[in-house]
């Protein structure tokens, strides 16, 4: 029993090695670029080990985008808009440092390769951002009349071109001042004036200090 506990612990170490070094891997090249032997050399496994935890590098990019939102978790919790604001926060902060996030951001433009369109990671943050969304409409925080599957849409739109322009700009390092302006720009239109005064968008919103 004890020698089945320590490979199982084994096993779960190697899936986790190889999923940060895919993540590393396609954050530098791309998903064109990486390529199983560069992901099982970056791990420090062999391809035998590498193809018993993933078949393919479609396998690795699809573990890695699906996996992105249990990474995004903010460190304060928080109900409707202010959940939204703060779960895009802390993916804008965490997206300056963490492997799997950045390759998440690199594939966003292949995902056609290896994910089907109603599973991309669109759709995949729409689903997450939305739930927010309507407990916002429900606490009537949002102005009457809004669509909030529109708006949960717009917000991740907005975020992903956010982190597009920062990479080419900046290395993403002014990607949480970018959300920061992007909400001042929305919120007068989607949300009452009253909650607008009352969100917070300090970086304790989005870092675990």
């Amino acid at each position: 029993m004890a020698g089945r506990v320590v490979k199982q612990d084994r096993a779960v170490r190697t899936r986790a090695t190889l999923v940060r070094a895919a993540a590393e891997v396609f954050a530098e090249s791309g998903f064109a670029g990486a390529s199983v032997a560069r992901i099982a050399n970056r791990a420090g496994v062999t391809l035998g080990a590498m193809y018993f935890h993933f078949r393919s590098k479609e396998e690795l990019a699809r573990e890695i985008v699906r996996s992105q939102p249990d990474l995004v978790v903010p460190p304060i919790p928080a109900q409707g808009l202010q959940q939204v604001v703060d779960i895009t926060l802390t993916w804008g902060y965490q997206l300056l440092d963490n492997p799997v996030l950045l390759a998440g951001a690199r594939l966003v433009t292949d995902q056609e390769q290896f994910i089907s369109p109603e599973d991309n990671s669109h759709q995949q943050w729409v689903s997450v951002v939305l739930p927010s969304f309507r407990e916002a409409q429900r606490k009537r925080e949002v102005r009457a009349g809004v669509d909030v599957e529109a708006w949960a849409r717009l917000v991740v739109n907005a975020c992903t071109g956010a982190q597009m322009h920062a990479s080419m700009e900046t290395g993403r390092k002014d990607l949480p001042e970018r959300i920061v302006e992007m909400w001042h720009c929305i919120l007068p239109a989607l949300a009452v004036p009253s909650v607008v005064k009352r969100l917070e968008f300090g970086e304790d919103r989005g870092r675990h200090l």
